[in-house]
């Protein structure tokens, strides 16, 4: 059996890419003071052109949980896996032309917040509970 610990190159490189990401994150948290407000920090001030922001959708359907969990998924539960990406074809339609205009009329960030303007505080918290126990998604 393989020896499975770190040698000294691992550690060399891991360390690196924590100082280069920790001095990208420096870099931008001196220089990078241009946003004021919540607004213009998690929407751009409503102010991006097309190609970024379809580009940062993109890159939040594919997070690292999801390029992580995905091959011990198929491992697991077999090959119906790959039915998600069909059903793709079916939701982002109809969430590009009803819920995307809606939230972005009410100028509203999540769904969650889009709960608690149409009903109550109670029923976001409660969607956002029901949201965490299914992500713990025990079986």
């Amino acid at each position: 059996m393989a020896d499975k610990q770190f040698s000294i190159p691992d550690y060399v490189v891991f360390g690196l890419m924590l100082m280069i990401s920790a001095g990208i994150g420096v870099f931008y948290a001196c220089t990078g003071g241009k946003q004021k407000t919540t607004q213009e920090f998690l929407m751009a001030d409503r102010k991006m052109y097309v190609i970024p922001a379809a580009m940062s959708l993109l890159a939040s359907f594919m997070s690292a949980i999801t390029l992580l969990g995905t091959p011990a998924e198929i491992y697991v539960f077999g090959t119906q896996y790959w039915m998600i990406g069909p059903s793709y074809l079916l939701v982002v339609p109809v969430a590009a032309h009803i819920f995307i205009p809606i939230f972005y009329k009410l100028k509203v960030t999540s769904a969650y917040e889009y709960l608690e303007l149409r009903f109550s505080k109670g029923v976001r918290l409660l969607g956002s509970m029901v949201f965490s126990l299914q992500m713990v998604n025990i079986y």
